[in-house]
């Protein structure tokens, strides 16, 4: 199937970029995964747009872009609320609208969070890389929006107005509590250390990004040894470095590190740290590994029930 084009690009947002679900495989040859850095938010909005889960989409950080439409296309936004607009006309979150040749698609305020996603029906035409079509700018796969005048995809119509329930659209706090599951590199920590780390409220610096979320406290995180081997590191792993300071590893974190990890945010509380501005708080707890893989599966089978309820719902 051949593909057209959908949107022009006027103005490219501050960092807009294409993103699936990432490059699941090839950590081990030294490649970053990528991939959306709120996986819940992505996948939502492919779902309700009658996509695959994994069809690749647009990532929109802070402030988005404006496009005008060169076909009609069907879309959902969801994630962050930067307040969508169409033609000067708000439009809203997390359900499908309409857009018409010619129509213009931009954002205006800020309102919470970081991160939204634009999911176009039938998909955007982007260029596999490494079994993905997620950008990762640092490997030179990809690009920023603000290097395409014209983006392709493959338009089909759908539905208006196929929205997500209230109660399953997260709220994004700027003072959270997320759940993490300890290890592996205990033995770096001294027992009053690992305990006084979950009685922290840390502050998330401005210099955190797709690769990294860098925490702060004025009391430091102490490690009774650093000397450790390297190792693969994954999305939500917590490393301790030399300063004493936590980072929270996300989507673009190279593919192995070497600093000690005191645990990592279990894959369900991810979104709410990539949805985490600048000066924002987050404090974490210990669960266990079967508890994680609980709410995982909880996860998973809601997912898999909205997939199914929307693949039986019809298009226009």
């Amino acid at each position: 199937m051949d593909s057209s084009p959908i949107f022009q690009v006027i103005k490219p947002g501050i960092y807009t970029t294409f993103q699936d679900m990432g490059r699941i495989g090839f950590q081990k040859y030294g490649l970053p995964v990528a991939g959306a850095m709120d996986l819940y938010a992505y996948q939502i909005g492919n779902i309700l747009v009658g996509n695959t889960r994994n069809t690749v989409s647009l990532e929109v950080t802070l402030i988005g872009p404006k496009l005008k439409a060169t076909s009609a296309i069907t879309i959902a936004i969801t994630g962050a609320n930067l307040e969508p607009e169409v033609n000067g006309q708000s439009r809203p979150m997390w359900s499908t609208f309409r857009l018409e040749k010619d129509d213009v698609l931009s954002f205006g305020k800020y309102h919470s969070g970081v991160r939204a996603y634009i999911s176009v029906a039938g998909g955007f035409d982007v260029s596999s890389r490494f079994q993905s079509k997620s950008t990762d700018i640092r490997s030179g796969i990809g690009r920023t929006l603000d290097e395409y005048g014209m983006l392709k995809g493959f338009p089909k119509s759908e539905r208006e107005g196929i929205g997500l329930s209230r109660h399953l659209i997260p709220a994004y706090a700027t003072s959270i509590e997320v759940a993490v599951i300890e290890g592996p590199h205990m033995s770096s920590f001294t027992s009053k250390e690992r305990k006084g780390f979950f009685n922290k409220t840390f502050r998330v610096e401005p210099n955190s990004n797709r690769m990294g979320y860098r925490l702060f406290n004025s009391k430091k995180v102490e490690t009774i040894n650093q000397d450790i081997w390297s190792d693969a590191v994954p999305f939500g792993g917590i490393q301790i470095p030399p300063n004493g300071q936590p980072i929270i590893l996300m989507a673009d974190r190279q593919p192995t590190g070497g600093y000690p990890r005191i645990g990592t945010v279990i894959s369900t509380d991810l979104p709410k740290v990539a949805q985490l501005p600048p000066k924002s708080e987050v404090s974490f707890y210990p669960i266990s590994v079967e508890e994680a893989q609980k709410r995982a599966i909880i996860l998973e089978r809601e997912l898999v029930s909205l997939g199914m309820i929307r693949k039986h719902m019809p298009s226009r």
